[in-house]
């Protein structure tokens, strides 16, 4: 009996016969980060500068639907994420988790340069859309992928009872992603002009990211493998279809939550306080800025916490619970002060109470994989989870807006989006321990 009580607690599964080295477990994180964060810093950044993509690439007069436009744009590099999920995930677990870990930041880098460098509609007609889609549309394909095989390499770099933990660095990497991006944004606004930035300055934040990515092409291609996986294995996502597919609908159901609080909190909450709350750009900037702060700096305290609990679920149904009764009297907080340290404060709370769910949920949705499947079965639940969920948000809750006419449709849509998550989560089964030991 106690054997089995063990190996049921997270805290004390694989403490015998894990010897991977503390420095080993600090390269893997640093070299997967960067690639994750990467995709971070391009997502945010466009949506800071989505209103001046839209008038800039596409030929319309209304303001309004060239921003409605230029957020379809953002949401048309999800409809890639599937595809990358199960290409990228299967590559990831057939042949290792660095070759596809090199492979979706080199996709990531592409797409980034397509955008920074394209000439403007005004340039060069209908083409300059192609060319930006296409772009958004190899981002998509690389972070349908990313997800996935970034997690199983985090998860797999360090020892058993430190899984939260080391998971937890995807986000925070996407947190220090986001207030780089954030931080650009602010200084760009700051130091230019409307007509400098509408004419060049938008394009500099993308031209940072095209920057990075070669240097953190070449730290990847020195990672250590976690798994080298095997070409012989046969098509892994149809394995883990044919065989665990009430455990995917179930994960995707149970991220919903999370990915429309990050896809309305941080990607849409700039263009939300701008055109809605009327907020200046700087203040608006200034809010991200916090916003990716506080997911740099909660998830790894939070990973930790999640390590010594019993279960998986216990800190992501508080988040939950608590996120559920915060989220209206936020923004009816929003809609009622214009003070910065109010606003600061609001955001503050909700990106936290986002923050204690995602490590401890990705671990709980790895963990229901063998290893060999792991990478497909995640980059399958993210990847179409976010496709179905997170990447059009920003589009779905500004078309509420204009269509009900109610500026608090975002509460009442993540609201919704918490009660089916928990329900969800309550119903994903716990793996056994000898899959939790995998």
């Amino acid at each position: 009996m106690s054997s089995t009580l063990e190996l049921n607690n997270p805290a004390t599964l694989g403490t015998i016969g894990d010897t991977r080295p503390a420095n080993t477990s600090r390269k893997n994180v640093v070299a997967i980060s960067i690639g994750n964060g990467l995709e971070m810093y391009d997502f945010t950044v466009y949506s800071f500068f989505a209103a001046i993509i839209g008038q800039l690439f596409f030929n319309v007069d209304s303001p309004v639907a060239a921003l409605l436009l230029s957020l379809a744009t953002f949401g048309v590099g999800f409809v890639m994420r599937p595809l990358g999920a199960v290409v990228i995930g299967n590559y990831a677990d057939r042949h290792g988790r660095k070759a596809a870990l090199t492979l979706t930041i080199g996709l990531m880098t592409l797409g980034t340069g397509l955008i920074a460098l394209t000439p403007t509609y005004e340039s060069i007609g209908v083409s300059a859309t192609v060319v930006l889609v296409v772009g958004r549309l190899l981002q998509g394909l690389s972070a349908g992928g990313e997800i996935g095989a970034a997690s199983a390499a985090l998860m797999e770099s360090g020892n058993r009872p430190r899984r939260c933990y080391m998971v937890s660095w995807q986000l925070a990497s996407q947190g220090a992603a986001a207030l780089a991006g954030a931080l650009v944004g602010f200084a760009i606004n700051g130091l230019l002009d409307a007509e400098q930035i509408q004419s060049w300055g938008w394009r500099i934040p993308f031209i940072i990211g095209l920057l990075i990515g070669p240097v953190g092409l070449y730290i990847r291609r020195n990672l250590d493998e976690t798994h080298a996986g095997s070409s012989e294995l046969t098509a892994p996502f149809k394995t883990v279809l044919r065989t665990q597919w009430r455990t995917i609908v179930c994960g995707m159901l149970m991220i919903w939550a999370g990915t429309a609080s990050m896809y309305v909190e941080v990607f849409y909450m700039p263009t939300y306080l701008i055109n809605e709350l009327h907020y200046p750009a700087t203040t608006a900037f200034a809010v991200a800025v916090l916003a990716g702060l506080t997911l740099f700096l909660l998830p790894p305290v939070l990973g930790r916490l999640c390590d010594r609990l019993q279960s998986r679920k216990t800190l992501p149904m508080i988040g939950m619970a608590l996120a559920f009764i915060l989220i209206y009297p936020a923004f009816l907080l929003l809609h009622s002060t214009s003070a910065l340290w109010q606003a600061l404060a609001v955001i503050g709370v909700l990106i936290a109470l986002f923050a204690t769910c995602s490590s401890s949920l990705f671990v709980l949705i790895m963990e229901a994989f063998r290893r060999q499947h792991r990478a497909s079965g995640m980059s399958m639940i993210y990847g179409f989870g976010v496709t179905a969920f997170g990447g059009f948000t920003p589009l779905l809750v500004a078309s509420l807006i204009s269509w009900s006419g109610n500026q608090m449709a975002p509460a009442f849509y993540l609201m919704t989006t918490l009660v089916i998550s928990a329900i969800a989560m309550w119903r994903f089964p716990v793996p056994t321990p000898e899959r939790a030991c995998d």
